[in-house]
């Protein structure tokens, strides 16, 4: 029997890779249920200040079709007390690249209320969407 009933993680999953896969199966290593909120491209724009290379339809999409994955969503925020209310999970996982972050240390005291876990993922070192967006010379040479 796994630790949590349901679980939620949620990111951009932009120019999906070996990272967001390594999140996605651990997190439901841990959870009978996986949700995936995937960051619509508005809220991005809203606090990344860039569109993401590919659209929210084509990222579900993916993502979805990942077989840890049991429901993908568009998410259009970034309050996990309104996801909470929304998909009334046990466990909320995110990269521990997160831990210490200021709205994560808040995060996880309002949900700790709720009875909610904050689990922190080791983050896959080396790769990430925002990395991708430069073809690198390296590459080339393989």
């Amino acid at each position: 029997m796994k630790k949590f009933k349901k679980g939620y993680t949620q990111g951009v999953f932009d120019m999906f890779h070996i990272g967001h896969l390594n999140l996605i199966n651990n997190a439901k290593e841990q959870c009978d249920e996986l949700i995936v909120g995937v960051n619509s491209d508005r809220l991005v724009k809203e606090y990344k200040g860039k569109v993401p290379v590919v659209s929210q339809d084509n990222r579900k999409k993916i993502v979805e079709n990942v077989k840890a994955v049991d429901k993908a969503v568009i998410a259009e925020t970034l309050d996990k007390l309104e996801q909470l209310d929304k998909y009334g999970f046990d466990a909320i996982f995110i990269g521990d690249d997160w831990k210490g972050n200021e709205r994560w240390t808040q995060t996880v005291s309002d949900l700790s209320k709720k009875n909610v876990q904050v689990i922190f993922l080791p983050r896959t070192k080396g790769v990430s969407s925002t990395g991708m967006r430069v073809v690198k010379d390296e590459r080339i040479s393989e």
